[in-house]
């Protein structure tokens, strides 16, 4: 107290300091409004016996709660709607409206706030306890009221609905979070479709075929092509860790460091080594993407090859089957100061290589693993007359049966040399 103000500070349920300044408080005036604001949830009691409402309110009273109460249910039915009490005790049999009929229609309120309000039913011997639970009663005590038990029975009732509230918040954050999540998800999927080339270069006297099919709406492959010097050509995938917007934004960042690796190097050994220690220096090791290149010279077929923690490409020679040449590094971002080293590689007419990622290895069936890169070979026919056969035909091995979900993405190009 300061003079003729009081300032009075208070913390509520949730721990929110209050203030508030009075000047010229009567202590009387200051001692009910304390008592309001500290006062225990409010029981609304509904009977139309005026005894039995006093009972119940003394014994409800002196447990700390503050009692209202009424002798009929259609005026509790309209108090309700005025001001939602914390629980509310209703007598069973009342003239007029009794308390099974007031609750089914307290139970259809359109307001989840008074619709839910915790109820218990107030019966007598010879009464129907499971006309009461049919009616929405939360709960019943049969007369005459043992104080003991109807305490616990509120106090638990007021438990199980501050849990039911909590729990609809949570359920209604939760909601929002996969709303936002599926925005999200959303402008990834066109960020990246916008990432992923739509059109492969014409190059004459070959065909190149390109596939990709997230697992989701994004995922974590990407493919790519970029021109490099001498007139060659650079032809790269790349498989990030995971699903979904985290993976795509590393997709995102692999088109920028191979952009970024063939502007500074024309070998695909050094452009390898450029995204590695590029990826390196941002995730020091916690982030890491699998990936495979290879530099093509179009006048000659001659090729360089260099993976990194990658399936084997594979190098299909027109007719006679097909090898695959495993990649030599780790993942890119894994490793400081990786070696990247180059493997020569020649394609006559109607040989064709194909650049993946491990999606193409397809599902587990009927207790079958996967299938491995050596299977993925045999599948190929080296006989395929085109880039978009070879295709067609690793996408047929790697596609799950219709009652099954793709395992993992699956992004794949074929260059091929044209007979």
């Amino acid at each position: 107290m300061l003079g003729r103000s009081l300032h009075w500070f208070y913390f509520n349920a949730s721990g929110l300091r209050i203030a508030i300044h009075f000047r010229k408080a009567k202590t009387a005036a200051i001692s009910e409004l304390v008592a309001v604001m500290e006062a225990g949830p409010e029981i609304l009691i509904v009977d139309d016996d005026a005894t039995s409402r006093k009972l119940l309110a003394r014994m409800l009273s002196a447990a700390g709660y503050v009692c209202r109460e009424m002798d009929n249910a259609t005026d509790a039915l309209n108090f309700v709607h005025l001001k939602q009490p914390a629980a509310l005790l209703l007598d069973f049999k009342m003239p007029g409206m009794d308390g099974a009929e007031a609750l089914r229609r307290l139970r259809a309120d359109p307001n989840p706030a008074i619709a839910q309000i915790p109820v218990i039913m107030l019966t007598g011997y010879g009464e129907n306890e499971v006309t009461c639970l049919n009616a929405g009663a939360d709960d019943f005590v049969i007369k005459p009221i043992n104080a003991e038990v109807l305490r616990a029975r509120i106090e638990t009732q007021l438990r199980l609905h501050s849990m039911r509230v909590q729990l609809q918040q949570q359920n209604q954050e939760l909601e929002a979070w996969r709303r936002n999540l599926e925005r999200d998800l959303a402008a990834a999927r066109l960020t990246q479709q916008a990432l992923i080339p739509q059109k492969p270069p014409t190059l004459p006297g070959w065909e190149i075929a390109a596939c990709y099919r997230p697992v989701i709406e994004v995922g974590g492959d990407i493919y790519g092509w970029l021109p490099i010097k001498e007139d060659r050509w650079l032809f790269w995938i790349a498989d990030a860790t995971g699903h979904g917007a985290s993976a795509a934004l590393m997709t995102t960042l692999a088109k920028l460091l191979f952009h970024h690796g063939h502007e500074e190097h024309e070998r695909p050994g050094k452009i390898m080594e450029a995204v590695n220690n590029d990826l390196r220096g941002i995730f020091a090791g916690r982030s890491f993407m699998s990936a495979m290149c290879v530099a093509l010279d179009p006048k000659s077929g001659q090729a360089s090859v260099v993976g990194a923690g990658h399936p084997p490409l594979l190098v299909t020679r027109f007719g006679r089957g097909t090898e695959a040449i495993a990649a030599s590094a780790p993942p890119l971002g894994l490793v400081e100061e990786s070696s990247f080293i180059e493997t020569a590689l020649e394609l006559n007419p109607g040989d064709a290589f194909t650049l993946y990622t491990d999606g193409l290895f397809g599902a587990a069936k009927n207790g079958r693993p996967r299938s491995t890169p050596t299977q993925l070979a045999g599948m190929i026919n080296p006989f395929a007359a085109s880039a978009d056969a070879l295709l067609e035909l690793m996408l047929k091995a790697a596609t799950p049966e219709a009652s099954e979900s793709p395992p993992d993405d699956v992004a794949a190009v074929v260059v091929r040399r044209s007979n």
